[in-house]
């Protein structure tokens, strides 16, 4: 019994590995995230909100430096603590990057981040040109991975199984468009966005092994099997 449990011990590390490195682009993002996670917790309020300012995706800062803060803001949590987005990573962006592979899944990632942003920023101008916001609207802060969380949960709807496919793309809508009726935010705005795009994906999935192959049924019978106790001899 110690032999079993040692060599089990032992070969933990190489199946974290091999389980990690499936996914690089997804834990890499994640490591970046908790060492500017740990940054944000030892600056003081003001600098911080100086610090992600410079790197906010608001009007101003789109204007004058688009692609700087487009890819900056994306290694920074507006919102939520790490381990939630670790949680929330393994559930999505992980499962489909192992799908699509890293550029396609990269791909979606853009277009759900870049084209969410703008849109979102989009009905915040026509906002404050028709006094519908104040002109200070222009400097919101706006970091966060929350876009490209939206637009990878969107295109996972073609890994689902056809028969649940209808149901699963049903709670993301709802998930993401409930905030959108309760407080019409351009933040709430880029999320609804930031799904239709996902959904918009489908170019990049068409033809990919596994399309329309997971079902959650069959996923949840085989994690029951494996959950129970082996006989005894």
């Amino acid at each position: 019994m110690d032999t079993t449990r040692r060599s089990h011990l032992l070969s933990l590390p190489r199946g974290v590995w091999t389980y990690v490195r499936r996914a690089p682009g997804s834990y890499l993002w994640l490591a970046v995230l908790f060492a500017t996670t740990y940054l944000m917790r030892h600056l003081s309020p003001r600098l911080l909100n100086d610090f992600l300012g410079e790197r906010s995706t608001n009007l101003h800062n789109l204007a004058h430096d688009p692609v700087r803060v487009l890819i900056s803001s994306a290694f920074w949590l507006g919102g939520g603590g790490w381990i939630l987005y670790f949680v929330a990573y393994n559930v999505f962006h992980v499962p489909a990057e192992r799908w699509l592979g890293t550029l396609r899944w990269l791909g979606v990632v853009a277009v759900a981040h870049i084209g969410a942003t703008y849109l979102s920023e989009g009905v915040l101008f026509w906002a404050i040109r028709h006094g519908h916001a104040p002109a200070a609207a222009a400097d919101t802060l706006d970091v966060g991975v929350s876009y490209a969380l939206a637009g990878v949960a969107a295109v996972l709807t073609y890994r689902v199984a056809a028969s649940w496919r209808p149901l699963y793309a049903f709670c993301v809508l709802v998930f993401y468009g409930l905030p959108l009726v309760n407080g019409r935010t351009f933040t709430d705005i880029g999320h609804v966005s930031a799904v239709l795009l996902g959904f918009a994906c489908f170019p990049l999935v068409r033809g990919r092994p596994g399309l329309g192959g997971w079902d959650p049924v069959a996923a949840a019978r085989r994690l029951v099997r494996s959950a129970r106790p082996a006989p005894r001899g």
